[in-house]
């Protein structure tokens, strides 16, 4: 796509860049949670558990994070229901009506893992957790099921946010076909990150799991260095812009945030000092990756050139 012929910016800033960070968090921690579920062991528990945790609050404060961002926030409903008749509203055709859905859908997947693993472990006082369906979805063939869909809709979550900055015409964003996998590996690196970080500070995680998640995390680092060097790549003559001060924004998340936390004994033992330093630069760099590519389409004016500097 050529870079001069796009439209004006959104003019997003940080309500839309954290939503892009919490939701790549919340769904790369329950992927992972949910393979843990699923093929993981009993010792696994505590961070199933905190990833089941982290992806429900992660979608409240990415629901949150949009209503803000609105123009006029307690019209929010508008996306998801027609006014004038008041049935669901639902546009294919709409990268905007299909993200509001899938963060709907995996909210109450999110909720219901949530709610299971709560139930199964009587962490809570609270009356509805001892009801039987609620009980039924900690363990068995609901808990596989809700696992299974969730993680779905967590991959959706975590890739989705690139491809719809992929399918407009703006510079950076429309110049490329990597967003989405580059947001995707990016969630479920920080979501690992994230979820190391929690157990930590928690002190309940097996450290067998502890090593599984910083190898998980590893390779994950590995590809995504691998997929940002080739949406680079992609680019063209657009990467001129990374020149400029976001250019020195995604260098510092490729250098901090991907190729310094493998050299900091990320997957080694599951020690302390080992593990929460990488572990802390990746979630950081997860965050700066994302402000780099949101920010530095905005150094584009309508004629096709770059505002070098800080916006």
């Amino acid at each position: 796509m050529p870079d001069t012929f796009f439209t004006t910016s959104p003019h997003w800033r940080w309500y839309i860049v954290l939503y892009f960070f919490i939701g790549g968090i919340a769904g790369g921690a329950f992927v992972i949670a949910s393979l843990l579920q699923l093929f993981g062991r009993p010792e696994d528990r505590p961070v199933i558990r905190h990833g089941y945790d982290i992806a429900f609050a992660g979608t409240v404060v990415s629901g949150l994070l949009l209503t803000v961002d609105l123009t006029q926030p307690l019209r929010f409903w508008h996306m998801l229901i027609r006014s004038n008749v008041g049935l669901p509203m639902f546009k294919p055709w709409s990268p905007m009506s299909v993200g509001a859905w899938g963060l709907l859908l995996f909210g109450a997947f999110a909720t219901l893992a949530a709610l299971g693993t709560a139930a199964r472990e009587e962490r809570w006082q609270w009356r509805p957790l001892r009801w039987r369906p609620v009980r039924a979805l900690g363990s068995g063939v609901a808990a596989r099921i809700v696992a299974v869909v969730g993680a779905l809709l967590g991959f959706f979550l975590a890739g989705y946010t690139g491809v719809l900055l992929a399918v407009t015409n703006r510079p950076v964003w429309g110049d490329t076909h990597w967003l989405g996998v580059l947001f995707l590996i990016s969630g479920m690196s920080t979501g690992a990150a994230t979820l190391i970080l929690v157990s930590l500070w928690r002190r309940d995680a097996n450290a067998g799991t502890l090593a599984w998640l910083s190898r998980f995390d590893r390779n994950a680092l590995v590809v995504e260095l691998l997929v940002l060097v080739v949406f680079i790549i992609s680019l063209g003559s657009v990467a001129r812009v990374l020149v400029g001060w976001w250019g020195f924004v995604l260098l510092l998340s490729l250098g901090a945030g991907m190729v310094l936390p493998l050299f900091l004994g990320h997957g080694q033992s599951p020690n302390l000092s080992r593990l929460i330093r990488p572990a802390t630069l990746v979630v950081v760099g997860g965050l700066l990756l994302r402000m780099a590519i949101v920010f530095s389409s905005e150094t584009f004016s309508r004629g096709g050139g770059t505002g070098i500097g800080v916006p």
